[in-house]
């Protein structure tokens, strides 16, 4: 049976705010200490890892990541990122979880790709 995953995204004020693509550059970035090499296991550059983590840091009331200023400082999740991610996979699971009949009926309808005949 073929597999399907629920996302979610949250938006603010009819705004996308937060998504698994920010929250997976936030547990990467918990994971290595660095934004650019969060960045990099995301495959984007350091600085659109930084765009959005500073966008991050700006929306909610208190920062999610904080930095040490220097070349090679570091950065980590604060209590409040750490907040935001674990609410965020909560979020994620219960979803899933309440939507797991429909998921089920779902993959049953969708059209798997055809191999490849060989010649």
């Amino acid at each position: 049976m073929t597999e399907l995953r629920l996302t979610l995204r949250v938006d603010v004020d009819g705004h996308p705010a937060l998504g698994h693509g920010k929250i997976r550059l936030l547990e990467h970035l918990e994971e290595t200490g660095s934004i650019s090499a969060a960045g990099r296991a995301m495959g984007m550059s350091y600085r659109r890892a930084w765009l959005l983590i500073d966008a991050l840091n700006n929306q909610f009331s208190s920062p999610l990541v904080a930095t040490k200023p220097g070349g090679g400082g570091g950065a980590h999740l604060t209590e409040a990122g750490q907040t935001v991610v674990r609410c965020y996979r909560a979020a994620e699971q219960d979803a899933a979880a309440g939507a797991k009949a429909a998921l089920d009926e779902l993959a049953g309808m969708v059209r798997r790709p055809q191999k490849a005949a060989r010649s």
